[in-house]
């Protein structure tokens, strides 16, 4: 090999060593939040299994109660929900999908232990038998 091209190479294996030792004992959270542009928001997708006997009107009380939440707490960049239709049958008792967008993780924890989210989950309870939640982050 030629001792200019070995230099190159065993200089981009130092620098490639050197980024990743950089960021390797950062936490992953932390890791994640650098990688995130800022045309990225956090999806909060929420999916209720309701207690059987629960009635349409207790329902549309949780539903009502959730949907004014947006209204509330002003970290909630947007929000929609919607009944499960889809014809596969793997629902598992899940009906409602409600999606949540935040601008991030700190306007997330904000919402999380809010008073008036709390205040829905008092509504919600009595209710509910089963809750699913996934986050992520999209463009």
């Amino acid at each position: 090999m030629k001792p200019i091209y070995l230099a190159g190479v065993l200089g981009l294996a130092l620098l490639s060593l050197t980024l990743v030792s950089f960021n390797w004992n950062r936490p992953t959270a932390v890791k994640n939040e650098l990688n995130m542009q800022q045309d990225s928001v956090l999806r909060h997708v929420v999916l209720f299994k309701f207690k059987e006997g629960t009635t349409p009107e207790q329902i549309s009380q949780v539903e009502a109660a959730f949907g004014a939440l947006p209204a509330k707490i002003p970290q909630i960049k947007d929000y929609e929900w919607g009944l499960n239709n889809s014809p596969e049958g793997l629902e598992k008792g899940f009906t409602h999908c409600f999606f949540l967008t935040f601008d991030s993780e700190e306007d997330r924890a904000t919402y999380l232990p809010h008073p008036d989210h709390k205040a829905f989950g008092a509504v919600l309870s009595p209710y509910l038998e089963d809750v699913l939640v996934v986050d992520y982050w999209t463009k």
